[in-house]
């Protein structure tokens, strides 16, 4: 009788036992299910990464192309089978496309002028504008903000027959004022700055008429520092919309005084006198010369651009 095992020991043996195995087979199940979980997220983030490449490829590819044709000779363009990298580097075509046909310096000089005035001037409008519709009260503020808003649906095309007739009859063709008045008002540009008002508190302004400040003082002490970012990202689209029209320049613009770069570019014929064929060569360079100034600037200045209009649409 001393022999007999207790049922119940036994049990309390096994029951532990169980438990390790069951423990034992949910680790396994975990480490499963961890190893597939990391080979579906390698998958997803390699084909993401893949399809990342191939855009970047096909978007930068034409500048590659642009870049690498700039320096070619003549003959080497013009071959059956393209060049993936120059067999010779014809540092001249630079120089060609400054003493050829196209007058790159006074095209560079007028296109300054345009961008800059331009520039500055849409600025105070846009910066007057905004203040008005974030915090002075008058009537019909919402519904004159509304009115500006629904022409941004209106295509620009639209307004240049309009346009050109309003300014033929004021005597302007082909001078800088044609290129700068009828583009100083930006309804999309008041409205980024007026959002970006509208994030600063409404208490710092009636502080500020407690102290006995002006409007204006107030505006240049207050929330013009406040949103510099926008404002930074206003005057670099600005310029580059400035830099790269050509429709309304093209239309009303026409003698060498006040040709833009992009109109002189597309006027420019590039002939080689030698041979009496294009030279597309010194083309590509010269586009290469007016696109690099736009590149460097979206280089250095593209967090402002990204900071500026990620703090403006956050408040309505």
């Amino acid at each position: 009788m001393e022999n007999v095992k207790n049922p119940d020991a036994v049990n309390e043996v096994s029951e532990p036992a169980e438990n390790t195995l069951q423990k034992t087979m949910h680790e396994r199940d975990i480490k499963k299910i961890s190893k597939k979980q990391k080979v579906m997220r390698f998958i997803v983030q390699f084909l993401l990464y893949a399809f990342l490449t191939v855009i970047a490829i096909s978007v930068l590819f034409p500048f590659y192309w642009m870049l690498i044709s700039s320096l070619k000779t003549l003959t080497e363009y013009n071959q059956t089978v393209p060049t993936l990298w120059p067999k010779q580097f014809a540092w001249s075509n630079y120089a060609t496309a400054f003493t050829g046909d196209l007058d790159l310096g006074r095209l560079f000089l007028n296109t300054c002028i345009v961008g800059v005035v331009s520039t500055l001037l849409s600025l105070v409008v846009t910066v007057l504008a905004a203040f008005a519709f974030a915090r002075l009260d008058f009537k019909g503020k919402n519904a004159l903000f509304a009115a500006l808003l629904a022409t941004m649906m209106i295509p620009g095309e639209l307004f240049t027959i309009t346009n050109y007739i309003t300014v033929s009859t004021f005597g302007w063709l082909n001078t800088f004022t044609v290129l700068i008045v009828p583009f100083l008002v930006s309804v999309f540009y008041i409205y980024l700055l007026r959002q970006n008002f509208l994030q600063i508190p409404n208490e710092l302004y009636l502080a500020a008429k407690v102290d006995g400040t002006s409007d204006l003082k107030y505006l240049w002490k207050v929330m013009i520092p406040l949103s510099a970012p926008t404002l930074v990202t206003i005057t670099i689209l600005k310029m580059m919309g400035a830099w790269n029209s050509y429709i309304w320049p093209r239309l009303v613009a026409n003698d060498a005084a006040h040709k833009l770069v992009t109109v002189g570019l597309r006027g420019a014929s590039f002939v080689d006198l030698a041979t009496n064929m294009t030279n597309y060569p010194a083309q590509m360079a010269a586009v290469m010369i007016v696109t690099i100034p736009l590149l460097l600037v979206f280089i250095f200045f593209r967090k402002y651009i990204m900071r500026g209009v990620s703090r403006s649409g956050l408040k309505g």
